[in-house]
């Protein structure tokens, strides 16, 4: 079945295969060209104590979604990964959630640990390269920086990397389990702190979500007004991003400005809804704060005075032959390893790939408005530095345009309940499956709702850009100096509670 962002559409319509159908139509879509953006379990409700197997895919040639679906009696299916890479990830989360055996699974580690496995996420088989001279460097969860927790486990033939693996799970929240569990008018706040730095990205695809289930349309003000607050997100991010690339090679004067520049684009965001961080801008059924003609004004102004800045600071960073070398070749992705592992964002643009949601699978504002897609071709750091900063750029263009034009008209939709924060846009359709996508700063969310006949969330899946990415960063590792790891997990700088849904 297809149908495009931001719709719903009756489970009914989504072909349930037999299993060796459902392998051969997801391997072939994918030879074909095809992207997995989801594939997920949920209590089958058609079989006793089956695992119905959830595959969402994307063409981005025609810019459609193909949902199909099959039941999983047993403990054991056949691998799709040996044909379809960008399943990895996907198939050992199964493992870990459903208890659902890949068999011919290349690596069948956990991707991270549900709170109710005995071992702790490191505790697992690593992969070991075996030499007498190979070394094993071990890196955290503790890290020296405030940083979210992870570990890292190097292979090394003295400084030189041949293998990282990396172990995430130790702050899983069970937040895909908790969004069925709470009441409606409490899954915005989950949303917006599912990745505590994209609180807009997530907020607007969970928000698609439920309107598309609820047969509502958010007016074109609304819109306008959820657009630029993603586009400050990824404005703040990328400009922080740049400072700590620079800040990791040494050079001082960028690092400088662009901490003090990402807090203004963050005050830009707490001029729009009161929070830098975005939460309470975006609401199901439109955004949850309008702006005056005079407060958008504002806003274009101080973020006139930001861009000269922003464009010296990088200016210097990229004027500096001494950071450029060690920007170039270093941390190198092809872009044959981003086409069949399904890397997204910055990090498959940067192997030259015009991967965007706004261009791919535009929805909402993005259907009448463009940002030009910014790619690069070298796969290196410079190249995910390069994009950032071309990005950077065509935002702030974005938001000066929107702003000057904001549609008239109201923020929510004529939603039964008022337009109290928080209210519910309207009983959900029962046994529908909604599918949004949005381009968060680090790349594609994904959200998926399944609802039962009676309208309640049935199953609700989540992939953050980092659950595609982290494997981006291992390979990115190999044949590098160790010494040069942090400047290649910055290049990236992915998400680690956004990977521990």
């Amino acid at each position: 079945m297809r149908l495009r962002n931001g719709q719903a559409a009756p489970v009914a319509d989504v072909p349930l295969l037999a299993g060796d159908e459902f392998r051969s139509t997801v391997i072939d879509a994918a030879l074909g060209g095809a992207r997995v953006l989801a594939f997920f379990g949920q209590a089958s409700p058609d079989s006793r104590g089956a695992v119905r197997l959830w595959g969402v895919l994307a063409d981005a040639l025609t810019g459609d979604l193909g949902l199909l679906a099959t039941d999983i009696a047993g403990e054991i299916f056949p691998s799709l990964t040996p044909d379809c890479p960008q399943l990895h990830h996907f198939e050992r989360e199964l493992l870990e959630t459903w208890r659902l055996a890949p068999a011919g699974h290349p690596w069948l580690r956990p991707v991270r640990f549900p709170g109710d496995r005995p071992e702790g996420p490191a505790l697992a088989e690593f992969y070991r390269v075996a030499g007498a001279e190979v070394h094993e460097v071990a890196v955290g969860p503790v890290h020296a920086g405030v940083i979210e927790p992870g570990h890292f486990r190097f292979q090394c033939h003295g400084e030189r990397v041949l293998h990282l693996e990396i172990a995430l799970g130790y702050q899983h929240r069970g937040v895909e389990r908790a969004m069925l569990e709470m009441p409606s008018r409490r899954r915005i706040h989950y949303a917006e702190t599912l990745a505590g730095d994209t609180s807009v990205g997530h907020a607007t695809a969970y928000a698609m979500a439920i309107e598309a289930l609820a047969g509502v349309a958010p007016p074109p003000r609304a819109e306008a007004l959820r657009s630029v607050g993603l586009e400050l997100e990824r404005l703040a991010n990328h400009t922080g991003d740049l400072g700590a690339l620079a800040g990791d090679v040494g050079f001082l004067p960028t690092a400088a400005y662009c901490g003090r520049l990402r807090g203004d684009f963050l005050n830009l965001t707490a001029l729009l809804c009161g929070n830098r961080f975005g939460r309470g801008l975006v609401r199901p059924g439109g955004a949850g704060y309008d702006v005056s003609g005079a407060l958008a004004e504002q806003v274009r102004k101080r973020l006139g005075r930001a861009v000269p800045d922003v464009a010296g600071a990088t200016d210097l960073l990229f004027d500096s032959p001494s950071a450029m070398a060690r920007f170039q070749g270093t941390g190198r992705l092809w872009r044959s390893q981003a086409q069949g592992l399904g890397f997204v964002g910055v990090a498959a643009r940067a192997c030259g790939m015009a991967r965007d949601v706004r261009f791919e699978f535009p929805a909402g504002l993005w259907l009448t408005r463009q940002i030009q897609t910014a790619t690069w071709h070298s796969g290196d750091v410079f190249a995910r530095a390069l994009v950032r900063r071309l990005e950077i750029e065509r935002s702030v263009a974005f938001v000066e345009e929107v702003l000057a034009d904001l549609p008239e008209g109201p923020i929510r939709a004529d939603l039964p309940g008022g337009h109290r924060v928080g209210a519910p846009v309207g009983p959900l359709a029962g046994s529908h499956v909604a599918v949004a996508l949005v381009e968060g700063w680090r790349g594609e969310i994904c959200h998926v709702a399944v609802t039962d006949p009676a309208g309640d969330l049935a199953a609700y899946k989540i992939v953050d850009p980092s659950f595609h990415n982290w494997y981006a960063l291992q390979l990115a590792l190999r044949d590098q100096q160790i010494s040069d790891f942090p400047l290649c997990n910055k290049s990236f700088n992915l998400s680690y509670c956004g990977a521990d849904l």
